[in-house]
């Protein structure tokens, strides 16, 4: 059977998937294993070759038994085994009248998966799904089981990780009372009075994405509010001359909006608004490509500006484009380390080479200024162009080096995004 990734446009090199049950199984596939012999997998939702092997791909299916879901006694945080899905997660701990401080646009990826790859939600004051984390296991190398907790030496790189370090087998989580979000979509917004507003736009409510698909470059098509109704203001009449869609939406324009989370100011359970995409659905649209750069928010927008310039090179690719901002945290690798960051998003129709051809394009206006580019999609940066936007980045090959001397999960994306 061919395996691929969600998207398709990954086929896995791979001579055998094993799913271990437990940290003892995973640690005999390490035993077992040579260099570039293993590489974690999730579910599938990267776009990038960071999970490929001619090896072993070790799964994360069996680590994901919501039986072993444990609340902490004092209820401020949750250990789950490394392959649950987050939706499946936030299920969990509705019913237990508490909730996680944010969720990504899709429900359906695995808590290992997310964090070790940067995947984020959107929020000024909220970091990505990483900084959530206060404890992570994980089988290194050497079949040495690591528990490392927030505040431990190497903490800071061992969050977003890449799979370099070893398998992960349980996280724990930070959680907090549950809480009820509304989420209300505006249409047609000024590109240039966005800009102009940026900070106020951002900071409406607890969540605010932005929508746009380049055939009109002016225009931004969609803002995505969602609001805590515990602390927020209520959502506005208008934004800068928008008025709230009368129809629920999908960010892509004309595609059916049931797949969505509901939108028109009616409040619901935190699960159900953080995410744009229902759990029971297929996520997304399908058949699509995706990358996107993380950049500085004292240089977005300019950067905003640049992608703009690009929009007769986008629009026949692109299916959309989100904007959102995220909090600055200290985890090394991750797309917001040391600075409040604003995620430019492509989701791209799938059509790989004229997507890889067009993003050194990209690169050369954005990673001068800062730009880093999320680590599971696609993206042409090679080490010698990352390593400088990130502080810590020759202290997590050290890192690495440290938990995988061997090598056994090196393989060719580790191989040219951190080099040696």
């Amino acid at each position: 059977m061919v395996e691929t990734n969600w998207a398709g446009n990954i086929t896995f090199g791979a001579a055998k998937i094993a799913a271990p049950g437990n940290a003892e199984e995973v640690r005999d596939l390490v035993a077992a294993a040579g260099r570039g012999g293993l590489r974690p997998l999730g579910t599938r939702h990267s776009f990038s070759p960071i999970a490929d092997t001619a090896g072993v791909l070790v799964s994360s299916a069996r680590l994901a038994d919501p039986g072993a879901v444990r609340v902490a006694e004092d209820r401020t945080s949750v250990s789950v085994p490394a392959g649950i899905r987050y939706g499946e997660l936030a299920r969990i701990l509705e019913a237990d009248g508490l909730a996680l401080a944010n969720l990504a646009s899709l429900p359906h990826i695995s808590v290992a998966g997310a964090v070790a790859s940067g995947t984020h939600g959107s929020g000024v004051a909220n970091g990505s799904l990483a900084t959530a984390v206060r404890a992570i296991e994980f089988v290194d190398g050497t079949g040495e089981l690591v528990n490392r907790r927030r505040g431990d030496a190497d903490f800071a790189g061992s969050v977003v990780a890449l799979g370099a370090l070893g398998v992960v087998t349980r996280v724990e989580l930070d959680v907090e009372p549950s809480f009820a979000v509304a989420q209300t979509v505006y249409r047609g917004l000024p590109f240039d009075a966005v800009l102009d507003a940026f900070d106020e736009v951002t900071g409406l409510g607890y969540s605010v994405s932005l929508f746009t698909t380049w055939p009109e470059p002016d225009t931004i098509d969609q803002l995505w509010l969602k609001r805590r109704v515990d602390r927020d203001d209520p959502a506005p009449a208008e934004v800068l001359g928008a008025a709230p869609s009368a129809v629920p939406m999908h960010p892509i324009a004309g595609v059916d909006p049931s797949f969505c989370t509901p939108q028109q100011g009616e409040p619901g359970p935190w699960l159900d608004r953080l995410p744009h995409f229902k759990l029971e659905f297929t996520p997304s649209n399908g058949a699509e490509l995706q990358s996107e750069y993380l950049v500085p928010r004292r240089t977005a927008l300019e950067a905003l500006r640049a992608v703009r310039g690009l929009s007769a090179a986008l629009a026949p690719l692109v299916q959309v484009t989100e904007v959102r901002e995220i909090a600055a945290d200290e985890l090394w690798l991750s797309g917001a380390s040391g600075t409040d960051a604003v995620g430019i998003h492509f989701t791209w129709v799938p059509d790989q080479p004229a997507v890889d051809a067009l993003l050194p394009r990209i690169e050369r206006l954005l990673l001068p200024l800062g730009a880093r580019p999320h680590w599971g999609k696609r993206f042409h940066a090679d080490a010698d162009a990352l390593a400088p936007l990130y502080p810590r980045f020759d202290d997590f090959r050290a890192l690495a080096a440290r938990h995988d001397p061997r090598g056994v999960f090196r393989n060719a994306f580790l191989d040219a995004k951190l080099g040696a």
